[in-house]
């Protein structure tokens, strides 16, 4: 078992709070990601997990034991860097084994151990070689094949992907979503500020903002019943279009949201204007409109969309429309 809970965790560095009254719990084998745009606290928030940052009040239980002045080596976790840390001068063996070699662990059991890791990373041809004769995707799996090894009861990601181009990024979520039903019993944390990732590998994702906890919930439920404006609009991509003013009037409201794919040309549709831009992208087409009244838009449309910049169009909602109050937290659907 390896459940965590946080309860009441404060961060401080001098006056300034990064984290303040944190409360979460994380469940025995859930894959969990932290989301929010850079300095929200998600990486802090890691780090006193395991514990490279001490806290400033409150706690961290792990299986119920209160983890906050234990040291990192005994917490039962291991962690994979965005940097990926690797040993330049050691092979791919040779990193993955580390661990175990400090650990006292015989030879013959670190063999065994590393080759079953590295098969089931595809590591198994380049455990000779050394760091720089790797590709990025390849040293990350490196990197995540050493934390794996350990067996911890918890593993810990801090943007992994982020040194990686789009192709590698794609393959390396289909890589760590795999390794989630290898381990079904470990329980995984992932930060990250690309929503895509959270939204295709998460079981539950915790929003955060400015130190506070937004949301959390599971991706559907994210995309279909944020409790905010900015869960509603860090959550889906394009994000979401939101009005105030005439339009949010018209649905009895001081503000209201409509993701792109929830609009469709219509010729009494409340927002009119002229298209600006279009991206064909092959499956969807996005356009993006400068409404009469100022605002913008931005609709996700089939990709074969007969649509053209200069052209007018107007749209109505075919999906929901999100509403909001003043303070931005949602109001039930009309």
């Amino acid at each position: 078992m390896s459940a965590i809970r946080i309860e009441n965790l404060f961060k401080q560095y001098g006056a300034v709070s990064v984290l303040k009254d944190i409360n979460l719990q994380i469940d025995s084998g859930e894959f969990v990601v932290f989301v929010g745009p850079s300095g929200c606290g998600k990486s802090t928030l890691l780090r006193c997990i395991s514990g490279l940052e001490s806290v400033s009040g409150g706690d961290i239980l792990i299986d119920g034991v209160v983890m906050n002045d234990v040291p990192p080596a005994h917490r039962g976790i291991a962690m994979v860097f965005q940097s990926y840390a690797l040993y330049p001068h050691m092979t791919v063996f040779q990193n993955i084994a580390y661990a175990l070699r400090i650990a006292g662990v015989p030879k013959r059991e670190q063999r065994q151990r590393v080759q079953q890791v590295a098969e089931k990373l595809q590591l198994t041809d380049y455990l000779e070689r050394y760091p720089k004769a790797l590709s990025g995707g390849q040293r990350q799996r490196v990197a995540i094949g050493r934390a794996i090894v350990r067996d911890p009861k918890v593993f810990l990601f801090d943007e992994p992907l982020s040194n990686l181009d789009a192709a590698l990024r794609v393959q390396m979520r289909l890589e760590i979503s795999a390794l989630k039903v290898q381990l079904p019993q470990t329980t995984m944390i992932y930060v990250t500020h690309d929503q895509v990732e959270a939204m295709t590998m998460a079981d539950k994702i915790v929003v955060m903002r400015d130190g506070v906890v937004e949301q959390v919930g599971s991706p559907l439920a994210l995309y279909d019943t944020p409790r905010t404006a900015f869960v509603a609009g860090f959550i889906g991509s394009p994000r979401m279009n939101f009005f105030g003013g005439g339009y949010a009037q018209q649905f009895g409201v001081p503000r209201i949201g409509v993701r792109p794919e929830h609009l469709a040309p219509a010729a009494d549709g409340p927002w009119s204007g002229t298209v600006t831009h279009v991206e064909r992208l092959g499956s969807d087409t996005f356009a993006y409109v400068g409404l009469d009244q100022g605002d913008t838009l931005t609709a996700r449309l089939d990709g074969k969309a007969a649509i053209g910049q200069g052209e007018r169009i107007a749209f109505g909602p075919n999906g929901p429309v999100h509403r909001f109050g003043e303070d931005g937290i949602a109001l039930p659907a009309a």
